[in-house]
């Protein structure tokens, strides 16, 4: 079942059209990435999710009812530009924006406290937020953030700012979260984090969701036949018995293993088969399928979109009878 379903919502601004009929459906209990480059309209939908603009056109659904002013208890929401007040304590904003978001001020103390400890933040409490780094006040607000338990979590570049120590700890948070039963929304140029924690993504270029799917599913759609192979021995026995269907790349050799790339245009290619057919020509130290990192794909998915915008843009339109 889905959480939060996006329909063909629009938004522009003057001339400029932000999201040109968006449409996609974020699972419950997932992580949702939202990916795309700067300007494709991500940070447009995310504000119109949580009500701090509306679409032009479109629905948005949360729990398959059109969304409501209300429904913001239900979303909690780590924006990328930091909004914390500088001259405020820590432990005195921490509160006050926990009671906005409904806690009492006792249920408020008390999860502050779980959460500042698990954080190992608590020395922080009587802090003011300009002594802070931009990563210890990241996870001041990411408290603020999920401390309500809200059922979606919208999360907007929350790694930056955060050294590798401390972002794998968020990681491990969020995944916590998830597995807690909160839909996460992750909004990130960091493909990284992306193979790591999402379970499906849409990627947006110019107001345009291009590519939608889960992303094990997304890897291998655009994952070929291309296999590296360590080895002991001479390719040219390989090569013969191969043919044309394959492009063999040699490597650079290290001390234990010659390396080679093979690479086939053929999608019918059996793993074990090419293997047995390998093992009859070398010896075998290193044998693995190289799938397509969700880099790869993000660059290359982008640029066949801009391209054929552009392409399209420049037609002369037919004239008329």
């Amino acid at each position: 079942m889905s959480l939060l379903v996006i329909e063909n919502v629009r938004k522009s601004f003057g001339a400029f059209q932000a999201l040109g009929g968006v449409s996609f459906e974020v699972p419950e209990r997932s992580i949702y990435g939202l990916l795309g480059p700067n300007g494709a309209g991500k940070t447009t939908l995310i504000r119109c999710i949580n009500q701090i603009t509306a679409p032009d056109s479109g629905r948005i659904l949360l729990d398959g009812v059109p969304l409501k002013r209300s429904d913001v208890r239900k979303i909690g929401y780590l924006p990328e530009e930091r909004g914390l007040y500088k001259k405020m304590k820590v432990g005195d904003q921490a509160l006050y924006l926990c009671q906005l978001k409904g806690l009492s001020k006792r249920d408020a103390m008390v999860a502050l406290k779980y959460w500042f400890d698990k954080f190992e933040i608590a020395s922080w409490w009587n802090k003011k937020v300009e002594e802070l780094s931009k990563g210890m006040a990241q996870k001041v607000q990411f408290i603020v953030t999920v401390l309500h338990e809200p059922r979606l979590l919208i999360f907007d570049e929350p790694f930056s700012g955060f050294d590798p120590i401390n972002a794998e700890l968020l990681k491990n948070e969020i995944l916590e979260l998830r597995d807690k039963g909160a839909t996460v929304l992750f909004s990130t140029h960091n493909m990284d984090s992306v193979e790591r924690i999402c379970d499906s993504i849409t990627l947006f270029n110019k107001g345009a969701n291009v590519l939608t799917g889960a992303v094990s599913e997304v890897r291998e759609q655009f994952s070929g036949a291309h296999f590296k192979l360590g080895y002991r021995g001479e390719l040219d026995g390989l090569k013969n018995a191969l043919g044309t269907e394959w492009t063999l790349e040699e490597l650079k050799p290290t001390e234990m293993f010659r390396w080679a790339m093979l690479h086939s245009a053929s999608k019918e290619v059996m793993s074990n088969t090419l293997l047995h057919e390998i093992l009859q020509h070398v010896e075998v130290g290193h044998f693995s399928r190289e799938i397509a990192t969700m880099n790869d794909i993000f660059i290359r998915v982008v640029k066949e979109s801009s391209e054929k915008e552009n392409s399209t843009e420049a037609k002369p339109a037919t004239p008329k009878a």
